[in-house]
């Protein structure tokens, strides 16, 4: 209503008013097949040890597959096992790098990881505040889980444009976004 009586009352404004609402609708979209991965820094191991979303994708093809939480039971007996069973088939396609996101600090994430022996297959990124996970538009909010979070996804990129996305419908789902489901697609 205050926006109906300012445009009635400026309507100078309308166009800056108009821009405003088609910024706040591009945010909340989420990222598409061929768009450019956001360059956004998340953590491995430690908080100081950053790893630039687009310099890991930088001339290579990089799998990354994000899960709401680690330790959570979907993402420990499904999700992250699937890809760690399936990685050097996955490997053996082209795919350089295949690596989890969380929004979960890094010392969680690299204990999930060692606790699944995921080696040197898998790359455990923590997106510590959902910068991320925000920038790419497939943030969820899960009070139960602690708020914000990463909808399930999987998301195949090569030199930093997104070729395969593939979005849990409800967004913590275990279907498109596993590991041989992925890799039926590559």
């Amino acid at each position: 209503m205050a926006a109906q009586v300012l445009l009635h009352s400026r309507p100078a404004l309308r166009p800056v008013l108009a821009r405003l609402a088609a910024l706040s609708s591009v945010r909340n979209m989420s990222i598409q097949v061929g768009d450019e991965l956001p360059s956004v820094d998340l953590y491995e191991e430690t908080p100081a040890h950053a790893v630039n979303t687009r310099d890991l994708c930088a001339g290579r093809k990089v799998l990354l597959f994000a899960v709401p939480g680690a330790f959570t039971p979907g993402c420990s007996k499904t999700h992250l096992p699937g890809y760690i069973k399936q990685a050097d088939s996955i490997k053996a396609k082209g795919i350089q790098e295949i690596a989890c996101v969380a929004v979960n600090d890094p010392f969680v994430l690299t204990a999930w990881g060692e606790r699944h022996n995921v080696g040197d297959k898998i790359r455990m990124l923590a997106d510590t505040n959902g910068e991320f996970t925000k920038a790419v538009g497939l943030d969820q909010d899960l009070a139960v889980l602690g708020g914000l979070r990463s909808k399930r996804y999987s998301m195949l990129v090569e030199d930093g444009r997104v070729l395969q996305l593939n979005v849990e419908p409800d967004g913590k789902g275990l279907s498109c976004s596993l590991a041989e489901n992925t890799m039926s697609k590559l």
